[in-house]
């Protein structure tokens, strides 16, 4: 057993910005170490469940044109690859980030895009030391790829043209990260690694520059993680990645062991939704050679123990409610299980401050929910309830319950709705709306957008129940019928009107509107800029009214008090206060 365990490597980054290629490649490398797939003799690559691990005699035969005659001294590097519907924010092992070091992969083609802003954000909170692969340089026009050639070498080989094109491309991201507060800057010119952060030109596809990376991320775990890395003896401490159903075993966990060991047999503590939950390992399990970790089947050895850092699966007793993306920890003694129930409460009690007002959240890890709660308090987002698991009926009238219909929101990340809360959201009649993505800017975006249209459709419900005030011109030579009623053409000239509305002439009340007509159409309302023709009861043109008057539109007083709550443009206004004015000459009170 090596005083050191490998590092565990996160892979973040954008969609198609070549995360899953870099994988692909990393998986590769065990195959020139082999000569068949299910062999898993030194020297092999072994797929953990939800990781890929990289033995160190690969990356020193790899890097060793890089590494100067050094060794790599920790047993490998273990690549975090973890389904789809697994945020990096999801993984914690104690406190901070489960990964100790990560690679975020930028395609240099189309810079920082929006989740690679939301990993650079992540990577700040949780500390974690990274380095950038700059992705798809292949795709820069005359670039002449050649498979497993050093990026060092591949650079000082391309044309001028091409060093040009690279240089104006890198420098646009160096500017793109300088706005999230971080300094970029090409590996091989890097002093100090803990000021700048080391930007490494790749083609994953081609498989160019990859030795470069490894040899960065071998040089910075080394250097800057040595103490964490020794972390190895003394009890065992996993993080849950998925509860799965598995025939002839029951309910299994995948796990992420990053601290000390696990054997078959060991009393371990979880955490469940009510708390911490005591049980022991029955089984234990390790993927055989390359096969697919996803899947379950006959591709798993049994294991008496296994060492962190490593993917591995359990099956125990009394795994239900074992709450996914928390911590699991082995106990040998009364006094460390005490420790660890009472850590696994507290870790069941979610650290969100909740509001009597806000919205509703979900996800389907601890982690995930905190870094959803945690980016919408960073808008100024209210939290009425946060929870754990697929989205329900019960979440649904929870949001109805909300007293602000912008707040009747389910926020969902990483995690499902329910048939029935699907249709119970259909048919709200609070207008509750439901919101899920894997990806949180996605959920914050869509917020945004659903709470700007929902914003509209209040203020248009609020507008049909309020008459507005309103000032008009009667223009010259538009008199249609003098009286019974009265038919003109007139301008809105300011806010608006409406069938029913008064009309005022030096305050004094000259007649009602009765219809409105544009052409052949007739309508409830016209708006400031409108010419349309109205028909008014109770006057006759040339005696009460004049082609060229300006008449107000006149408001009920009790219109008059919920319009002082409501948004007016500033003609609206103008005319509110006009019209305050003449009827407050003969009550003082009026619209008070």
């Amino acid at each position: 057993m090596s005083e050191r365990r490998q590092p565990i490597v996160a892979v973040l980054g954008h969609v198609d910005h070549g995360k899953t290629s870099l994988l692909d490649h990393v998986r590769s490398l065990g195959e020139q170490g082999r000569s068949s797939v299910m062999d898993r003799e030194a020297g092999g690559i072994t797929q953990h469940i939800g990781a890929t691990e990289v033995p160190s005699e690969i990356l020193n035969d790899l890097c060793a044109p890089l590494l100067g005659g050094k060794t790599f001294d920790s047993p490998g590097l273990l690549f975090i690859d973890t389904p789809g519907h697994h945020s990096f924010s999801s993984l914690r092992a104690r406190g901070g980030s489960l990964a100790d070091i990560a690679i975020l992969i930028v395609d240099v083609m189309e810079g920082c895009r929006p989740q690679t802003r939301e990993s650079l954000r992540i990577l700040k909170q949780s500390k974690t030391p990274f380095v950038v692969a700059g992705n798809k340089v292949d795709r820069l026009h005359g670039w002449q790829c050649k498979e497993g050639r050093s990026m060092a070498i591949s650079m000082r080989d391309q044309t001028k043209e091409v060093q040009g094109l690279f240089d104006q491309k890198y420098w646009e991201l160096v500017g793109q990260f300088a706005e999230e507060g971080f300094n970029l800057e090409r590996y091989e010119r890097i002093k100090d690694f803990t000021k700048e952060i080391a930007m490494v030109p790749v083609s994953a596809r081609e498989g160019e520059g990859i030795q470069d990376l490894l040899a960065v991320v071998i040089g910075l775990a080394e250097r800057y993680l040595a103490d964490q890395l020794t972390d190895v003896d003394g009890s065992g401490e996993a993080t849950v990645l998925e509860m799965k159903e598995e025939r002839g075993l029951g309910k299994t966990l995948d796990l992420i062991l990053h601290r000390g060991s696990i054997r078959k047999g060991d009393e371990i503590v979880l955490v469940g939704d009510r708390g911490g939950i005591s049980t022991h390992v029955k089984g234990l399990f390790s993927p055989r050679g390359m096969s697919e970790m996803r899947d379950a089947g006959d591709r798993w050895d049994n294991a008496e123990t296994a060492y962190a850092a490593a993917g591995i699966k359990i099956s125990a007793p009394s795994l239900d409610g074992v709450l996914v993306g928390t911590t699991l920890r082995v106990v040998s003694s009364d006094e460390e299980r005490r420790a660890a129930l009472e850590a696994a409460n507290e870790e069941a009690n979610l650290s969100i401050d909740l509001d009597e007002e806000g919205v509703c959240i979900k996800s389907d890890t601890v982690g995930g929910l905190e870094a959803l709660a945690k980016e919408l308090r960073e808008i100024g987002v209210p939290i009425r309830d946060a929870s754990i698991g697929k989205v329900s009926r019960r979440d649904v009238r929870s949001a109805e319950a909300s007293t602000d219909p912008l707040n009747r929101l389910i926020l969902a990340f990483s995690t499902e709705i329910l048939e029935e809360a699907e249709e119970e959201v259909a048919s709200s009649e609070a207008g509750v709306k439901h919101i899920g993505s894997d990806i949180i800017y996605r959920i914050l975006e869509e917020r945004e957008e659903w709470v700007e249209a929902r914003k509209s459709e209040l203020e248009e419900e609020r507008r049909e129940l309020v008459v507005y005030p309103g000032r008009i011109m009667l223009l010259p030579d538009h008199t249609f019928r003098i009286s019974k009623p009265a038919v003109v053409g007139v301008r809105v000239l300011g806010g608006r009107i409406h069938i029913g509305q008064g009309l005022l002439k030096d305050g004094v009340k000259v007649g009602r509107i009765k219809s409105i007509r544009s052409g052949q159409e007739s309508l409830k309302e016209a708006k400031q800029g409108a010419e349309v023709a109205i028909s008014v009861d109770g006057v006759t043109v040339g005696r009460q009214i004049d082609e060229g008057d300006v008449l107000l539109v006149d408001i009920p007083e009790s219109h008059a008090r919920k319009l002082r709550k409501m948004e007016m443009t500033s003609m609206e206004k103008d005319v509110y206060e006009e019209l305050l004015a003449v009827h407050r000459k003969d009550d003082h009170f009026w619209g008070r």
